[in-house]
């Protein structure tokens, strides 16, 4: 190389040099761990030996008063409760409370919350073992677009897989909640008690974050403490028979983040004429910024500070499930249900499983600001608002992380970003192992409906308050086939159609009794 002839051109012959010496920039690391699968082992549910005891006696009520227990489901999605609207509420409490009375339950309480009431129920059959079962009787309000002209009917309607009870609350969850409620009268009409003693807890505020279910169990924390485990009724099959049984659920924050015009700058009262841009901060791009600091560019890696750490790493049992999963896991067709044409980074079989285990998440669910009609209208906002979620795999808890948003943005420069809690709850996980769980596998396997075992759902419910409130082994799901859950046209299957493999109500009603009576022979830990 040349001798340079200025003192401009030595400064660029000496950056020129120096950056032909130094090595080349580390690429940046990614603050998502990567988390090691560390066996080849699989957990195999269809390795538990079916349930195998008969009760005729009990099957045969069944049969013979179907149709009664069909117009009990019908009778519930009836009654409105429609919790976002306070539409129905008490009076739907009231039938729950009647319910348990009338089916022989010797305490049976209607507890009021500061919120919408909830219902205790304690049967007590003198038993070794005791189960609680968690209900909700409250539903999501009713869109436009029915097939049938009242969600609240509760008709019976011809569908492809067979006839179907159409309702709001159809199989979310009132359907296969009175359901297991006709298994335990069956029960009780044929032998005059139970194999289990039964806590009935619901409440009507799941569809709004269940945000006062603790106080439906306070009053009786110590004696549901000393259940063998709780159980939440739930059709989980598909048309095909197929059943997928997820041992836990992520937690959850979600929150509104919200920038509005003020002393760092921007309109502070109301909008103004989109031309002073020139001169006037905006809200709504500084919500944007403030959104985008917190992710990559791409969106899909969280940048706050610390939040992957708390997140623990799969355990033994854990990675055998995952395996187990991946042995039966169909990218291709869970990604033409949801409508999408590729998993993130393009991930497949395991990883995207693991990914979607044991990644949290940051989700804008809405944002909003100034005008969003028709045409044109210049303006510049005063005020702009985001809902956004995070999903919280066991290990990162809900105060930790909204501390780390706050103090993220706090120190990025957004400290006059409002940041506002709506809900928020931790991680549950129930282990593969526990008596509860291994009883429910055997009912499944008894009904050839083998499941695939999962330590968690993705998605998220308040079910801690039974794994680390109680400290109870928790399990959701049963046999029965619904679709539509917050959607038109819910329906619950009670009569399949030829080769339709999901179970119809009387099956549905007898794998309940067999899960009760072989949680009362399971073996203990």
């Amino acid at each position: 190389m040349s001798k340079p002839a200025s003192l401009a051109a030595v400064a660029a012959w000496m950056l020129t040099a120096w950056a032909l010496a130094a090595p080349a920039p580390a690429a940046a690391q990614s603050p998502r761990p990567e988390w090691t699968i560390a066996t080849d082992a699989a957990f195999d549910a269809s390795s538990i030996a079916p349930y195998e005891g008969r009760h005729d006696r009990v099957y045969a009520r069944i049969d013979r008063d179907l149709d009664a227990h069909l117009a009990q489901l019908q009778r519930w999605v009836r009654q409105r409760s429609i919790s976002a609207q306070d539409d129905g509420i008490d009076a739907m409490a009231q039938l729950v409370a009647d319910d348990l009375r009338e089916l022989g339950f010797q305490e049976v309480e209607v507890v009021q919350t500061p919120g919408h009431p909830g219902v205790f129920g304690h049967y007590d059959a003198g038993a070794d073992r005791t189960l609680v079962v968690y209900m909700m009787y409250d539903v999501q309000p009713v869109e436009e677009n029915w097939r049938i002209a009242d969600p609240f009917a509760g008709e019976l309607v011809d569908h492809e897989l067979g006839t179907v009870l159409m309702a709001r609350g159809a199989t979310n969850q009132k359907g296969p909640q009175r359901a297991f409620l006709n298994a335990v009268g069956a029960i009780l009409q044929e032998h005059g008690t139970l194999p289990v003693n039964l806590y009935v807890v619901a409440e009507g505020e799941e569809e709004l974050g269940s945000p006062n279910f603790g106080a439906v169990i306070e009053p009786y924390l110590d004696r549901l403490r000393d259940a063998d485990g709780a159980f939440f009724p739930m059709n989980i099959q598909m048309p095909d028979g197929s059943v997928a049984l997820n041992l836990g659920v992520k937690g959850i924050i979600y929150f509104e983040l919200e920038a509005r015009g003020g002393d760092w700058g921007g309109p502070a009262k109301a909008e103004v004429h989109g031309s002073l841009k020139a001169m006037v901060d905006s809200p709504a791009l500084r919500l944007v910024q403030a959104i985008a600091s917190m992710t990559s560019a791409d969106g899909n890696t969280i940048l706050v500070p610390g939040y992957y750490d708390a997140v623990r790493p799969p355990s033994d049992e854990e990675q055998r499930l995952i395996n187990g999963l991946a042995r039966r896991a169909d990218d291709a067709a869970l990604q033409k249900a949801f409508g999408v044409s590729r998993w993130i980074d393009g991930m497949r079989g395991r990883d995207a499983i693991v990914r979607n285990l044991f990644d949290p998440t940051l989700n804008i669910n809405g944002i909003w600001s100034g005008y969003t009609g028709e045409g044109m209208k210049t303006i510049l906002p005063h005020v702009a608002t985001a809902k956004i979620d995070s999903r919280l795999p066991p290990g990162l808890e809900p105060e930790d992380a909204y501390r780390m948003i706050r103090e993220h943005l706090d120190a990025e420069g957004f400290e006059d970003i409002a940041l506002r809690r709506l809900s928020g709850y931790p991680a549950a996980a129930t282990p593969v192992d526990a008596p509860l769980v291994q009883a429910a596998i055997g009912v499944f396997n008894r009904y050839d409906a083998s499941p695939r075992v999962a330590p968690w759902l993705a998605g998220s419910a308040p079910f801690y308050q039974f794994t680390r409130t109680l400290g109870l082994p928790f399990v959701f799901g049963g046999l029965g086939h619904g679709a539509g859950a917050h959607a038109p046209d819910e329906y619950m299957l009670v009569r399949p159609a030829e080769g339709v493999k999901a179970a119809g109500l009387a099956e549905i009603e007898k794998s309940y009794v067999d899960l009760l009576y072989a949680l009362s022979e399971a073996e203990s830990d």
